[in-house]
């Protein structure tokens, strides 16, 4: 149902409640600070939009297109992202906690300081993305791709990274405790001053090429 096109400059700042819109065209949208929470956005072209500072927790955008979206600091907990495109989005201080963002394309993506607390990003692919300070605690990322990913100083006290793919990734800094490493790939990776106390390690792949883990 394409009920809602529209690109350019869109007044939902004031908007209050849910907005039932799949297949929505929001392309170049400017929605900053907009009240979308619990909307459904299924499907919807929200690319190259402005959703800085929205409130959108709760809120359906499986499979939408928001490739190059302005993000920055929106609250998304518990949203449903599974299978989104947010190619080179800005998701910087984004709070993604216990966000659904199962299969998502977050290629080039910047997550700065984002929060994903108990995340769900199992299959999700992180190629080349900025997650530098960022928190995901207790995280799913079984069978994440984060080739080339900057995870400095990030948080993954207790996540989930069997199978994930960690080739050529910088994890300076990073806390791993209690992380589940199982089979993932850490070719070429750089883990110095990671804290990998607890972190289960079998079968990676790649420690002979990894920097700063003592084999």
């Amino acid at each position: 149902m394409h009920d809602l096109v529209y690109e350019g400059e869109v007044g939902l700042g004031r908007i209050i409640g849910p907005i039932r819109r799949p297949g929505a065209i929001l392309m170049g949208a400017n929605l900053r600070g907009a009240n979308l929470v619990g909307a459904d956005f299924t499907d919807a072209d929200v690319s190259g939009a402005v959703l800085r500072d929205g409130k959108l927790t709760s809120t359906t955008l499986t499979r939408a297109n928001l490739a190059r979206t302005d993000l920055r600091a929106a609250t998304l907990s518990r949203a449903t992202l599974q299978g989104a495109n947010l190619t080179d989005a800005n998701l910087t201080g984004t709070n993604l906690t216990d966000a659904n963002l199962t299969g998502t394309n977050l290629t080039g993506a910047n997550l700065t300081l984002a929060t994903l607390t108990g995340a769900n990003l199992n299959g999700a692919v992180l190629t080349g993305a900025n997650l530098n300070g960022a928190v995901l605690t207790g995280a799913n990322l079984n069978g994440a791709i984060l080739v080339r990913s900057d995870l400095s100083g990030v948080s993954l006290t207790g996540a989930d990274l069997t199978g994930a793919d960690l080739t050529g990734a910088v994890l300076t800094r990073a806390c791993l405790v209690d992380a589940d490493l199982t089979r993932a790939k850490l070719s070429g990776a750089n883990m110095e001053g990671a804290n990998l106390a607890g972190a289960k390690l079998t079968g990676v792949k790649g420690l002979s090429t990894t920097k700063g883990l003592k084999k």
